[in-house]
C-alpha cells in the first residue's frame, strides 16, 4: 500500500512538472512534502541518506558554477566573446550563427547549458536586431547546441551531473568516452543549420554597418578582474579534470573555485548571490526526495529487476533500449527529473552485468539518449525553456512547435549517428 501511494504522489507531481500547469519548483516541493506527511520518508532518508536522500553533491557543484559564471557575467566577457564574434562574421547571417553556436559550444562543456544560454542569449537578441535578422532562429539553435555539446562532460548538463555522482563516473571518464561523438555531432549540427533555417539566413548589408560600430572592448567593464577570474576558472577545469588524482570532489572544487574567485574578484555576496539559481536548486531538492521515496518503498528495486530480467544479458539491446528510449521518453518532460527517475533503474542493470566495460557503457548509451533527447521538444530541456523565456521577455514568440519542428530533426539525426558510435566503442570487438 505505501508502495502504490508513493508512486501516486511521484507521477502526480511529475505530470504537473512535465505540464508545467504549476510550477515544477512548486511541484516538486508539494510532492516531497506529501511524500514525508505520509511517513514513505523521514527527515534522516531525505537529508542524509546516500540511496534515497538529497545528493548535495550535485546541489553544491552546481552552487559552484552558478558563483562562478555569475561573478564571470559582471566582467563583460561574454558579451565580448558575442559582438566579437558579429562582427568576424561581417553580418554575414549563417557565418553569425556559426559562430555563434561555436562560442555557445565551447562554453557549454565547462558551464552547464541553462547557464550558457542565459549569457549568450541576450546578447544574441542585440546583435540580430543591429543586423535585422529574425531572432527566433538563432536562439533555437544556441538551445539545440549547447545540449548537444554539454553531452560531452559531466558538468556540461545537468543529466550528467546526476548520472556521474550516482554512477561514480568522473570528469574525465565524461571527456574520454562522451567527447569524441559531440564533437562529431557539433559539426554535423552546424552543416544542418544551412538547410534547416535556409529561409531565414538572408543577408541585410544595410544593417551590417550598423554592427561594425560596435565596440566588443567596451564590454569588458573590468579587464584586471577579469584576467585574474580567468586564472581561477582554468584553475578549476584543470581541478575537474585531475579530480581523481587529488581525491576531491567535483562539487568541492566547484565550491573552493567560487570561494577563491569571489576572493580575487572583490565582488560583494549580494553581487555574486542575485545571478545564482536558486529554483533550480530547490527543484533537484523536492526531486531527489519524490525519487527517494520510490527508492525506499522498493518500487525503484522491482522495476530494476524487471529490467534485468527484460535484458537477458544482451547488454547491446539494452544501450539501445537506453539510447533511443531517453530520446523518446525525455522528449515530452524535461531530462533532469527523467534521469534522476531511471539512474536507479540503470545501476541495477549495470551491476547485474557479467563484463564491467560493457555495463559501464549503458551509461553512456544512457546520458547521450537523455542530453541528446533533450532537443527533441521545447520542454525537454531546461536550456530550452529558458530560451523560450528570454525570447518572450524580448518580444520574439517562440512557440512550443516552433522549435520542436527544428529540435525533432536535430534529435532523430544526432541519436541515430550516436548508436553507431555506441555499437563499435562498446560492443563491436568484445
Amino acid at each position: 500500500m505505501t508502495a502504490v501511494l508513493a508512486v501516486g504522489i511521484f507521477v502526480i507531481a511529475y505530470v504537473f512538472i512535465a505540464t508545467e500547469k504549476v510550477n515544477r519548483v512548486t511541484a516538486a516541493l508539494a510532492g516531497a512534502g506529501l511524500m514525508a506527511l505520509a511517513g514513505i520518508v523521514d527527515a534522516h532518508s531525505a537529508f542524509f541518506a546516500e540511496e534515497t536522500g538529497v545528493e548535495w553533491n550535485v546541489i553544491f557543484l552546481l552552487l559552484g558554477m552558478m558563483i562562478i559564471v555569475s561573478i564571470l557575467k559582471q566582467t563583460g566577457l561574454f558579451q565580448f566573446l558575442a559582438i566579437w564574434a558579429a562582427k568576424r562574421a561581417r553580418g554575414r547571417p549563417y557565418r553569425l550563427m556559426v559562430m555563434l553556436l561555436l562560442i555557445t559550444a565551447v562554453l557549454s562543456p565547462f558551464l552547464d547549458n541553462v547557464t550558457t544560454v542565459l549569457l549568450i542569449a541576450p546578447v544574441t537578441v542585440l546583435v540580430c536586431r543591429r543586423l535585422g535578422l529574425p531572432v527566433a532562429p538563432y536562439l533555437i539553435a544556441e538551445a539545440l547546441v549547447s545540449n548537444i555539446a554539454g553531452t560531452a562532460t559531466l558538468i556540461g548538463d545537468p543529466p550528467n551531473i546526476i548520472i556521474g555522482t550516482r554512477a561514480g563516473l568522473s570528469f574525465n571518464d565524461f571527456l574520454f568516452n562522451l567527447a569524441p561523438i559531440v564533437v562529431v555531432l557539433v559539426g554535423v549540427f552546424l552543416l544542418m543549420c544551412r538547410w534547416l533555417f535556409r529561409d531565414t539566413l538572408r543577408r541585410r548589408p544595410q544593417h551590417a554597418e550598423d554592427l561594425m560600430d560596435l565596440d566588443e572592448r567596451e564590454a569588458i567593464t573590468d579587464p584586471k578582474m577579469l584576467v585574474r577570474c580567468l586564472v581561477v576558472l582554468s584553475a578549476v577545469v584543470v581541478a575537474f579534470a585531475l579530480h581523481s588524482v587529488f581525491h576531491l570532489e567535483p562539487s568541492i572544487v566547484a565550491l573552493l573555485g567560487a570561494g577563491v574567485m569571489v576572493v580575487v574578484s572583490g565582488t560583494s555576496s549580494q553581487q555574486f548571490l542575485e545571478e545564482v539559481e536558486w529554483s533550480t536548486l530547490v527543484f533537484f531538492m523536492g526531486l531527489f526526495v519524490l525519487v527517494g521515496g520510490l527508492v525506499r518503498t522498493g518500487v525503484i528495486e522491482w522495476l530494476g529487476e524487471a529490467a534485468i530480467s527484460a535484458v537477458g544479458g544482451e547488454y547491446l539491446l539494452a544501450a539501445t533500449a537506453l539510447l533511443f528510449g531517453s530520446a523518446v521518453l525525455g522528449a515530452f518532460v524535461d531530462n533532469i527529473p527523467y534521469v534522476a527517475t531511471m539512474v536507479p533503474i540503470v545501476q541495477g542493470v549495470v551491476d547485474a552485468a557479467p563484463d564491467p566495460e560493457q555495463g559501464t557503457a549503458l551509461w553512456w548509451a544512457f546520458a547521450l539518449g537523455a542530453d541528446l533527447g533533450g532537443n527533441a521538444t521545447a520542454v525537454a530541456a531546461s536550456a530550452n525553456v529558458v530560451v523560450l523565456g528570454i525570447a518572450a521577455r524580448n518580444g520574439e514568440r517562440i512557440s512550443f512547435w516552433e522549435f520542436t519542428k527544428y529540435g525533432a530533426i536535430v534529435t532523430v539525426v544526432t541519436v541515430s549517428l550516436a548508436w553507431p558510435y555506441v555499437w563499435l566503442r562498446y560492443f563491436a570487438f568484445g
